[in-house]
């Protein structure tokens, strides 16, 4: 009997665990980029990646903007504006860090013409 109820109270504790474990919290993001060809789009959404946080990044060419899907305990959308500036992109407001931007190759660089691959 002892056997018994210990094991249904480590049951019951287990599963009253489970339930107050929060599921983290997420946001989405849109972010103006000076994208300009598939190259800038692999990079960006390569970089955003593996960056601290990050849980989807989707570069659209077309209007060059980024939906980002982050964690929100632990990035926000400034920290994820400085990681695109660093990978060498504007990101809205932010400039591109300009030792990054570059050593992008010159296709990519915001004074080369805008261009489809």
């Amino acid at each position: 009997m002892k056997k018994a109820i210990s094991i249904l109270t480590i049951l019951l504790t287990i599963s009253i665990l489970t339930f107050a474990i929060e599921p983290p919290k997420t946001a989405e993001v849109k972010i103006k980029t000076s994208a300009k060809c598939g190259m800038c789009k692999k990079r960006i959404e390569r970089d955003l990646g593996v960056s601290k946080g990050i849980v989807n990044s989707n570069l659209n060419l077309d209007d060059k903007v980024v939906t980002i899907t982050y964690n929100t305990k632990k990035t926000s959308p400034e920290k994820i504006k400085e990681v695109i500036s660093k990978i060498g992109y504007d990101a809205d407001e932010v400039v591109a860090d300009q030792k990054s931007h570059d050593a992008l190759p010159s296709c990519c660089q915001k004074t080369a013409a805008a261009h489809k691959d």
